[in-house]
C-alpha cells in the first residue's frame, strides 16, 4: 500500500500516543489525532506539519464523559471518507492519583474502567460502518500483559477498591472485546489485535505509577506500529501480542461465557450501537 491510510490515535499528546503520531507522520501517513487538551493538540499538530507530513485533523474529547466520546466519533465521521485504523491508546493508569482512591466518570463509572474501556468499546462500534467501509481496516487496542480477571459482581469494583486491581481488569477487557470482535467481523473488512506494548516506558503514566522505566517508548512504538501499518500482519485478527510476539493473555480472555457477559454489559453501559455481524458491503 503505497498511498496514505488515514489513522486516529486516542491519547496522543502525551507519552507512546505522541511519540507514536510523530513516526506514523514520518512515514507520511493521514492522521486524525485526539486528545483532552486543546493547546496540546494544537501544539502537536505544529509538530506533525512541520514534518512535512499532511497536517493532522484534531478531536478533542474527555473519555470519561460517553457523551463526548459520542460527539467525537460524529466530528470523524462527518469529516473523514475513510478511517483506515483506530488506534485506542488513552488510559489511565493503576497509580493515579494515588492508586488506592476510587474515582467515577462523568456517567457515574468507575474511572479506570470507563476510560481504558468503555471509552475505545464505544468508540470501536460508533466508527466500525467507517472502517468497515474503509476495508482492508485495523483496530488495534494497546492493553497490557497487566491483567486480572473481571469480577462481573462487582464490574465497577464498589469493595475493596484498588487502583492496579482497576487497572489490571480495564486491559483485560480491552483484550477480550478485541477477541470478541475479530470473531464476529470478517478479516478481509477489519482486523482486531491488542498488545501489551512495553514493559514500564518512561512516559507519565508509568511515572506516576511505577517511578521507573525498563522498556524505551520506542520499544512500545515500534510493537504498536507493526501492528498498525505493517505488512507482515495484514489479515492477522483476534491475536494478543507481547510486544511483537503472539502471547497468552488471562485464561478468562478465552472463556466464551465471559466475553459474551462483558460485551453485553459493555453494551447497556454504553448504549453503543450494536454489532452487525457478517459482512457489510
Amino acid at each position: 500500500m503505497t498511498e496514505s491510510r488515514t489513522i486516529l490515535v486516542t491519547g496522543a499528546t502525551d507519552g507512546l500516543g505522541r511519540a507514536l503520531a510523530l513516526d506514523l507522520a514520518a512515514g507520511g501517513e493521514a492522521l486524525i489525532l485526539h486528545g483532552r487538551d486543546r493547546a496540546r493538540l494544537d501544539r502537536l499538530a505544529a509538530e506533525v506539519a512541520g514534518l512535512g507530513a499532511p497536517a493532522p485533523r484534531t478531536v478533542l474529547a474527555d473519555l470519561g464523559d460517553l457523551a463526548q466520546v459520542r460527539r467525537m466519533a460524529a466530528e470523524v465521521r462527518d469529516t473523514a471518507d475513510r478511517l483506515d485504523v483506530l488506534v485506542n491508546n488513552a488510559g489511565i493508569g493503576g497509580g493515579e492519583p494515588d492508586g488506592v482512591t476510587r474515582r467515577t466518570s462523568a456517567d457515574g463509572h468507575e474511572l479506570r474502567f470507563a476510560v481504558n474501556h468503555l471509552a475505545g468499546f464505544l468508540l470501536t462500534l460508533e466508527l466500525l460502518p467507517l472502517l468497515r467501509a474503509s476495508a482492508p481496516a485495523r483496530v488495534v487496542f494497546v492493553a497490557s500483559l497487566g491483567q486480572q480477571a473481571i469480577d462481573f459482581d462487582d464490574l465497577m469494583l464498589t469493595r475493596g477498591y484498588e487502583g492496579a486491581r482497576a487497572y489490571r481488569q480495564s486491559k483485560l477487557a480491552q483484550v477480550m472485546t478485541a477477541f470478541h470482535l475479530a470473531e464476529r467481523v470478517p478479516a478481509d473488512e477489519v482486523t482486531f489485535t491488542s498488545l501489551h506494548p512495553g514493559t514500564y516506558m518512561p512516559t507519565k503514566l508509568v511515572r506516576d505509577w511505577i517511578g521507573r522505566s525498563v522498556d524505551t517508548v520506542g520499544t512500545g512504538v515500534a510493537a504498536t506500529r507493526r501492528l498498525v501499518v505493517g505488512d507482515e500482519v495484514a489479515g492477522v485478527t483476534g491475536r494478543f501480542f507481547d510486544r511483537t510476539e503472539e502471547a497468552r493473555a488471562d485464561e478468562q480472555a478465552y472463556d466464551p461465557a465471559a466475553r459474551a457477559l462483558l460485551w453485553e454489559r459493555s453494551l447497556r453501559l454504553t448504549g453503543a450501537p450494536q454489532l452487525v455481524e457478517g459482512r457489510c458491503r
